[in-house]
């Protein structure tokens, strides 16, 4: 029996005069995936991304789960694929569908005849193939307002599918639809979900990782790149871009009022982050900041950085509580990565009463005791860039 894959995009359909140029980024993204898994073809027709096996080495299954995490899909289904005639379609359906309804009460069958030269219209489909499983099956009731599955049955130009179990897709918009951003990714909670964010809504990631060495350790490291491959699951591959800021954090400790090291390392990130986002072509930067969760994360804290930065700052989670953010890295899958014990650059020189409610003008007077851009040019110096490669 054929089998292929069945992938419905939804806010694409909205996009008028652009919209096939979203639906080839989205098709040359799950050419990617499905790359991995084998030898596949992916086609488009009526709304509908097909993948289809091309050999029996190809790994339907992998690709299968693989596909709910691409952005630009909102459903995912197997499908088995017939003839277009009625007797194929109830032959086909008793024999692939009774391994979906095994362990429900209840099902319904919904037909959608796209093909409008086929002779039975969607009632009459859903009706026939209804009860033929019904007879297949006695043991599961037929429920059409509650059912515990739905069956469902198209027809389309280029033939009749059958399948049971729609899983939801990643939705949004698919990845480089919407530019490039670079993401100040720290080994922490917050940045990875901000990065899995906008990328939801279209934008390629780039990732910017501050350390200090030796302050911080090697495994430090191994753990933002860790973060980065999980990321990548969902926004493709990604350049990590690594600078050491040990030098800077020492002139801070060296020369500056204790209660501004937070703030003027921020300003120091902010800078360097805007140099190395306009020479890798990325619009904006994305952090994974809070509104009020630390010090650095008031009003007045998040003005003053951003002053420092010669780009838009995307800040998709300030509005969300911590509650929220550690749910959506267990969506993400980052979570248990994320709380690994190894500090990073940020909490090595924490100050014990850090500023909340800062002055510009006293940020800055601190600021002049520095030689500022000196320090921003040496560490821009010491980057090195990661290949991060899709876990899929």
């Amino acid at each position: 029996m054929k089998e292929v894959i069945l992938c419905k995009y939804g806010e694409i359909v909205l996009k008028g005069a652009n919209r096939g140029w979203f639906e080839n980024m989205l098709c040359r993204r799950i050419r990617e995936c499905a790359a991995f898994y084998g030898n596949f073809e992916v086609y488009r027709a009526q709304s509908t991304i097909y993948i289809e096996p091309k050999d029996e080495g190809a790994d339907l299954g992998g690709v299968f789960e693989a596909t709910q995490r691409i952005f630009g899909i909102i459903a995912v289904s197997r499908a088995a694929v017939t003839a277009k005639d009625m007797d194929s379609i109830i032959g086909t359906a008793i024999e692939y569908i009774p391994k979906y309804l095994a362990g429900k009460r209840s099902f319904k069958v919904e037909a959608k005849r796209s093909d409008k030269s086929f002779s039975y219209n969607s009632i009459e489909i859903a009706k026939l193939v209804g009860g033929a499983l019904h007879a297949a099956c006695p043991d599961i009731a037929v429920d059409v307002h509650t059912p515990g599955i739905v069956v469902r049955v198209e027809v389309r130009e280029l033939g009749a599918y059958i399948h049971a179990g729609q899983l939801p897709g990643a939705g949004g918009l698919p990845v480089g639809s919407n530019g490039r951003g670079l993401l100040l990714l720290s080994g922490g909670i917050d940045s990875p979900v901000a990065g899995w964010m906008l990328a939801k809504r279209g934008v390629a990631i780039e990732a910017l990782h501050f350390e200090s060495f030796p302050y911080t350790s090697e495994r430090a490291k191994e753990k933002v790149v860790a973060l980065a491959g999980i990321l990548a699951g969902w926004a493709g591959d990604i350049d990590l871009h690594v600078v050491s800021l040990t030098k800077i954090q020492e002139e801070l400790k060296r020369s500056c009022n204790e209660e501004y090291f937070t703030l003027l390392l921020r300003r120091f990130m902010m800078h360097i982050a805007s140099k190395v986002a306009g020479s890798r072509g990325c619009g904006a930067l994305i952090t994974g900041e809070s509104l009020g969760q630390v010090a650095s994360q008031t009003l007045q804290a998040i003005a003053v950085t951003d002053a420092a930065a010669g780009l838009p700052v995307f800040r998709p989670l300030v509005g969300l509580d911590k509650e929220e953010i550690i749910r959506l890295a267990r969506r993400v899958g980052t979570y248990d990565t994320s709380i690994l014990p190894y500090e990073d650059c940020c909490t090595v020189f924490t100050p014990r009463h850090p500023k909340t409610r800062p002055h510009i003008a006293r940020v800055l007077a601190e600021e002049k005791k520095l030689n500022f851009s000196a320090l921003a040019a040496d560490a821009e110096e010491t980057l090195q860039t990661i290949k991060v490669s899709a876990e899929f």
